[in-house]
């Protein structure tokens, strides 16, 4: 899904964003900064792109940059108008008229048309020789339609779809983008005849070359550092007194290494808020009143923590993704299981989490009217039980060794590479607990936790990974997640097929359940009667629960700590700061 409406990037990962401010940073600002209306965050990491439609990843400055036609209230949960002021379905459902704002204009004070909103979805969005993930959710119906997008007039925008899709008014509140500056980049191609698109806005662009029509503007970048953002006059929104938002006249993003430098941060007062980790809760909890802050605690965020095993039986240029001992493990039903039985989550919940958040039976946000539940529809739940992982092993011709160490039918010793982002100390300490857990049924796992930029490297481009231990995020519609579980979307990313601009991929098989779960999710974009349209995702789940692509664990609670000087939080687990633009600074 998008911004605003919980969107699934894949490379979301559960990269909470936390908030710190260095204290060495404060000399970079002059004295006469001090009165300047500003909050600070931290990042983990710099941001990979400038350019929206080609980004895959968090952190990323699109949030606060971008906006779309509608937006989500994430405090009510309803769809209000964003560039549209107004949207008109027709009788049928199969066409969408949205009306845009009057006089609305760029962060460089061109106006914004519908002109933008066609060339967005056009030329970028529906454009094949664009690899954006946009494209995939917002294909119709089992032949994987695209919308078709028309101009009226220059408020007008008509949206048509060939049959009836429930999600239609959600899935158009992509981030529209500038026609007048990007235009050439799509007729013109570099040296190999790529669109110079695909080089464009990279993050060596200068700040003020990048065209917004969100609430902030780049300011400066200063990789390894920090990114600053200053408020966009241009920007459409004003209070009932008339006074222009947002009121906010800078954000700055520092840049950190670990969450533990960004806890100490927030503890001596330098920084206006963080996000919370169970191991930090009691301490923040204590502090609240001397420290001048409150603790929100939304209730279980909006994703998805989980493991997952690469099924993908491809290779590349006769060399197998995965070793063949490995893939067929990985691809035996039993063997993922009996991993789920022998992971002690409840153990996992109590003392890495601290109680903080609950087990996890279910791919969509559990606070999704979508959602499924083993208690009230049935499906499979994996209680921790080694007796009956070890069976599940042995029915599949798995054995024990003399030093009760598991060995396939072969011979050979089970043992694979468990990966994960380094420096999330909670993610580290689970993929801990889980090289523990199974070696109580045989298993030898090397848990290796590795940088961002080789994570994103092995899952996104060379497939070279057989386990890891992430996150996705999710939001209220399913439909969000429908490019993870189609087969060729470009997020299924346990047996990946390979992406535009990528070697070609031999061999690869999608198994007859990949390609169920893919079928009704389709089906389930294409019932509008709610009560069927939620039986139809129960399905989905149950499969999922049986045949395990992914092996789900907790589900956090959201949780972050944010100064009492912040007005107007309304804080939300599907995002802390969603309504940014009434955010203001008391007065000292």
């Amino acid at each position: 899904m998008f911004k605003r409406f919980g969107r699934w990037p894949y490379w979301l990962m559960g990269l909470v964003m936390v908030v710190a401010f260095s204290s060495c940073s404060l000399d970079n600002f002059k004295a006469s900064d001090t009165q300047v209306s500003r909050l600070v965050y931290s990042v983990l990491s710099d941001p990979k792109t400038f350019n929206s439609a080609l980004n895959n990843e968090q952190p990323n400055i699109f949030g606060l940059t971008y906006a779309g036609l509608i937006t989500e209230n994430y405090e009510t949960g309803k769809i209000e108008p964003e560039l549209a002021e107004s949207w008109q379905f027709s009788a049928d459902g199969l066409a969408l008229t949205y009306t845009l704002r009057e006089g609305l204009k760029w962060s460089d004070g061109a106006p914004l048309t519908a002109d933008d909103v066609v060339f967005t979805y056009n030329d970028i969005y529906l454009n094949e020789a664009i690899p954006t993930q946009i494209r995939d959710v917002l294909r119709v119906g089992e032949a994987g339609t695209l919308p078709k997008i028309t101009k009226i007039n220059q408020r007008q925008v008509k949206f048509e779809v060939p049959e009836p899709y429930a999600p239609f008014l959600r899935n158009t509140g992509v981030n529209i983008l500038p026609k007048h500056a990007l235009a050439k980049t799509l007729t013109e191609t570099d040296s190999e005849g790529n669109p110079l698109f695909l080089s464009t806005w990279g993050t060596n662009t200068p700040p003020t070359d990048i065209i917004v029509n969100g609430p902030f503007r780049l300011k400066a970048f200063t990789p390894g550092e920090r990114v600053i953002f200053e408020r966009n006059p241009h920007y459409w929104r004003t209070d009932q007194q008339g006074n222009p938002q947002p009121y906010l006249e800078e954000i700055i993003w520092q840049v950190v290494e670990s969450q533990d430098s960004e806890f100490v941060q927030f503890r001596s007062g330098g920084l206006d808020l963080t996000g919370v980790t169970p191991d930090n809760f009691s301490l923040l909890k204590r502090e609240e009143k001397r420290g001048d802050f409150t603790v929100y605690n939304g209730g279980p965020s909006p994703g998805s923590l989980f493991i997952s095993f690469n099924l993908n039986k491809g290779a590349r240029g006769g060399k197998p993704l995965v070793n063949p001992i490995k893939s067929k493990w990985f691809n035996t039903l039993e063997f993922r299981q009996a991993v789920a039985y022998a992971i002690d989550r409840p153990t996992m919940l109590n003392n890495i989490y601290q109680g903080l958040g609950v087990l996890q039976d279910s791919s969509i946000f559990p606070l999704s009217p979508y959602s499924a539940s083993p208690e009230k529809d049935g499906i499979k739940a994996y209680n921790y039980d080694l007796e009956t992982a070890k069976d599940l092993l042995l029915s599949a011709g798995f054995q024990y060794d003399t030093n009760n160490q598991l060995i396939d039918s072969e011979g050979n010793q089970v043992r694979f590479t468990l990966i994960t982002n380094a420096g999330n100390k909670v993610r580290e300490a689970i993929g801990a607990q889980i090289k523990q857990d199974l070696s109580k049924i045989g298993i030898t796992v090397d848990f290796t936790p590795i940088s961002w930029g080789s994570l994103v490297e092995k899952l996104g481009d060379s497939l070279d990974w057989e386990c890891h231990l992430i996150s996705l995020g999710g939001g209220l519609e399913p439909n969000g997640g429908s490019n993870v579980w189609n087969p060729d979307g470009g997020l299924h990313a346990f047996n990946q097929k390979p992406l535009p601009g990528q070697d070609p991929i031999e061999g690869r098989v999608v198994a007859d359940w990949e390609t169920e779960i893919g079928q009704l999710y389709i089906k389930g974009a294409q019932e509008l009667d709610e009560a069927k349209r939620r039986e139809i995702y129960v399905e989905a789940q149950r499969i999922v629960q049986e045949q395990l692509p992914f092996i789900y664990l907790i589900n956090q609670y959201s949780m972050s700590a944010i100064r009492n000087k912040i007005q107007n939080v309304k804080y939300s687990p599907l995002g802390a700061l969603w309504n940014i633009y009434e955010l203001s600074l008391a007065q000292k």
